[in-house]
């Protein structure tokens, strides 16, 4: 099996990742929250959909230890200005949520309410 044939500064084309920084009043009471915007050419999108698909599809089992140990979780670092914009968030880390050997998701994950 060939391991990570994406070594994570494959990105074509123009990717900026951002948090937006929102608030709104509502009967005067002021709510926050943090928005990402993800934003691409063509080419910028279809190279970030390119790694998202390979992490996917990654069979972390078939990985050597050596590379990536057991309870360890598949991740690419996007960086500003080398994968990403200058106007990008300094450093984006795109990752799997499963770890390998356990399946186990990271302790501080909660899932979405049904």
């Amino acid at each position: 099996m060939k391991y990570k044939p994406i070594k994570g500064n494959e990105i074509d084309g123009h990717l900026d990742i951002c948090i937006s920084h929102q608030e709104d009043e509502f009967e005067g009471v002021i709510e926050k929250w943090d928005e990402v915007l993800i934003h691409g050419d063509p080419e910028g999108l279809r190279s970030f959909a390119k790694l998202l698909l390979e992490l996917a599809d990654l069979n972390q089992e078939g990985v050597d230890d050596k590379y990536l140990p057991v309870g360890a979780r598949e991740h690419y670092h996007l960086g500003r200005n080398i994968e990403l914009s200058n106007t990008s968030v300094f450093q984006v880390t795109v990752g799997r949520l499963d770890a390998k050997g356990t399946g186990e998701f990271y302790e501080g994950y909660r899932p979405k309410e049904k």
